[in-house]
């Protein structure tokens, strides 16, 4: 057969195509390693490729398109994302060893009022009005006001996550009492229907088991099961195979009156 003699209307599949991936972005302090695990184990052919992106980024992934999901801080920026809350964080303050903070377990807004409390244009915590004395000028990013309270130049506010995240051995945080808190979603872009592979992480980061997940894969687990045929059932359990009556003469009634051969048991 020539080449003018193939049928133009099956095309072959492109062997350079990439095979299903999936693409989590993520934000500084948002550790997703646990629900990478879980989607290694359920959907092994289905490669999960990380992102970290800063808060200003990622909704911007998403929109065009660089991401598929991503875990974010609320608020969503629009209408044209979607997002399921996830868990919301405790607000620490982050303070040198030697602070006074240092000596007590948590601290209230109030007790800030005298300090110096830095605010980074990549604050996360949305706040009214941020606890204790402005800085002169805002440090660009978390990391930049973490260099500045080890220098002792004052006190940072920020989620616990991002406190841990930026570490030092010459700094540590207390828990901060009433002051907004940082709440972490898995956000994507709005549609009528998730795409079947965000449904696949919603139900993993919601924590369903894999026979009740409601993504595509499962529905394809349903669909073989129901293929199955039914097994056979075992000699002396229910129905036999050998066409003899499955009960002896009399019924249920004779299994009832306890007589092998039908009689009733005489009364003592």
């Amino acid at each position: 057969m020539t080449g003018s003699d193939a049928s133009p209307s099956a095309p072959s599949p492109d062997p350079s195509a990439d095979p299903p991936s999936f693409r989590l972005a993520y934000v500084p302090g948002v550790t997703p390693s646990k629900w990478v695990r879980i989607w290694n184990e359920r959907l092994p052919d289905v490669p999960l490729a990380l992102h970290a992106v800063t808060p200003a980024e990622a909704f911007g992934a998403l929109r065009e398109g660089a991401a598929d999901a991503g875990l974010v801080r609320l608020p969503v920026d629009g209408d044209d994302l979607s997002a399921i809350p996830l868990y919301t964080e405790t607000t620490v303050v982050v303070i040198p060893k030697d602070h006074l903070f240092a000596e007590v377990e948590e601290v209230s807004a109030e007790d800030l009022a005298d300090e110096l409390v830095l605010h980074p244009l990549d604050d996360t915590l949305g706040w009214e009005r941020p606890p204790g004395r402005p800085a002169f000028e805002r440090p660009a990013t978390t990391a930049d006001a973490v260099e500045l309270v080890a220098a002792g130049v004052g006190l940072l506010a920020v989620p616990q996550s991002l406190a841990r995240l930026h570490h030092r051995k010459d700094l540590t945080y207390r828990t901060l009492d009433g002051v907004p808190q940082s709440r972490v979603a898995l956000s994507w872009p709005a549609a009528d229907e998730a795409p079947d592979l965000v449904e696949e992480f919603i139900g993993i980061v919601r924590g369903r088991t894999v026979n009740s997940t409601r993504g595509r894969r499962a529905e394809e687990r349903k669909g073989q099961k129901e293929q199955k045929p039914a097994k056979s059932g075992k000699p002396g359990a229910g129905s036999r195979t050998s066409g003899r009556p499955a009960a002896r003469k009399g019924g249920t009634g004779g299994s009832a009156r306890g007589g092998r051969s039908g009689k009733p048991r005489r009364r003592s």
